[in-house]
């Protein structure tokens, strides 16, 4: 069977979620490869709606097994919270069809407070992070001072690793930022509050995995973010601290020889940013408000109000050679019905000069959008769902991106739901 890692090729927030809820009926095993619970996953469908942010998006498919792989920031305290609640909602999770790599290294109470503490330093020249924890659990990964989620297991072991790792951590608490100092006994009770409640879900993922390729089962890669948010690829220093690139998926699921065989990147049909950092074609006042309110832009995780602006050609092309993308799906068509003419950024001026190369993360301040306008539809779409139905105009626009991004757009998105989709 084959394998597909579903990405973004954007800055996130494109409809990941949506697309792995949709694809998971072709497959046996969805897996989380990077990131943790600082951006939210949106599905809709017979359970409700859900912003999932560490669960697997295929978690609500019988049959499928998801898996969080060895690169993912594993929260226990988030995802213990997170499974109550989808399962709340009816939607079984057991250690048949959730597991944990126990090769994932835990995010410690500590990850959140320092995450929030060096944004306050930075004032005005802050990341915009979701102050989840993520760059100073990624930090500490590669300082090789986390805790995989094994050693959960070997309770004595764990216990002198944690004393080791908070008397070096309070250093940096206590003397650089001159918070107050984590003990041993808050360390104690987050172990049996939250940590011992999801040891059910821990094992050998890698061994899993393994055998099921040998089995022939097929894998779903899911990713966080976007290109444009990944830590080498993106627009650094304002990305996540881990690679949202196809290329990461088996390194960070925990079968490192894995082949993929397609990847679906997903556009949204206008661009949304959260967080800081350049945004090309960003629009302002009342004209961004209207883009926002019509698609709902507002953060999954934080609620925050995302930045909104026309399509850009030029990032997007980027981010689908990042990612190696072989076919695109194309989100939320449907929000833009309300225009007359629709913007697309077509290319950028850098420096005086036209180009359609996206710039060097340094230079991407003063760069400058070119748009040209395509004429818009004016009739709700949501509820078609074939490509020849299509009003002409919706067509032409698809074609348009189809052509400039040099990738086929095999999946039209017209709404949230699972079945709101046309397949060319």
């Amino acid at each position: 069977m084959s394998n597909c890692a579903i990405v973004g090729i954007n800055w996130g927030d494109e409809g990941k979620g949506r697309m792995v809820d949709l694809l998971t009926e072709k497959y046996d095993i969805v897996v989380r490869y990077q990131g943790g619970g600082n951006a939210g996953h949106t599905v809709i469908n017979e359970y409700g709606k859900f912003a999932l942010h560490l669960l697997p998006s295929g978690i609500f498919r019988n049959g499928v097994v998801n898996i969080l792989g060895n690169g993912v920031a594993l929260d226990p305290e988030n995802l213990l919270k997170e499974i109550k609640d989808v399962a709340a909602k009816g939607v079984p999770i057991t250690p048949d069809n959730l597991k944990i790599s126990d090769r994932a290294s835990l995010l410690l109470p500590w990850h959140r407070e320092l995450d929030a503490l060096e944004e306050a330093r930075l004032a005005d020249k802050k990341y915009g992070s979701t102050k989840q924890g993520i760059a100073p659990f990624y930090s500490d990964k590669y300082q090789k001072k986390t805790v995989l989620a094994g050693e959960l297991f070997y309770p004595d072991e764990l216990k002198a690793h944690l004393k080791d790792l908070l008397e070096w951590k309070n250093l940096i608490i206590t003397k650089v930022y001159g918070a107050p100092a984590h003990t041993m006994d808050e360390l104690e009770k987050w172990l049996c509050n939250y940590c011992e409640l999801i040891k059910p879900f821990i094992c050998d993922t890698g061994a899993y995995l393994k055998k099921a390729v040998k089995g022939g089962k097929s894998i779903l890669f899911e990713a966080q973010l976007g290109a444009l948010r990944d830590l080498d690829y993106g627009i650094y220093p304002y990305t996540t601290s881990s690679n949202a690139i196809a290329a990461y998926a088996p390194v960070g699921s925990g079968l490192p020889g894995a082949k993929i065989d397609e990847i679906i990147g997903v556009v949204k049909a206008y661009s949304t940013c959260v967080g800081e950092g350049p945004f090309t074609c960003e629009w302002f006042g009342q004209e961004a408000v209207r883009l926002r309110d019509a698609g709902f832009e507002y953060g999954a995780k934080t609620g925050r109000p995302r930045r909104v602006g026309p399509l850009d050609i030029v990032a997007t092309r980027y981010g689908v050679e990042t990612q190696g993308a072989t076919d695109i799906a194309l989100t939320k068509l449907d929000v833009l019905s309300y225009m007359e003419k629709i913007p697309v950024c077509t290319h950028y001026i850098v420096n005086g000069i036209q180009t359609d190369e996206f710039p060097f993360p340094a230079a991407l301040g003063d760069a400058k959008p070119v748009f040209e306008y395509l004429d818009g539809w004016g009739t709700d779409i949501s509820g078609i769902r074939t490509w020849e139905e299509l009003p002409e105009a919706a067509r032409a626009y698809v074609l348009f991106i189809e052509e400039r991004i040099g990738a086929h757009i095999k999946y039209v998105s017209v709404g949230p739901e699972r079945d709101s989709i046309i397949i060319r």
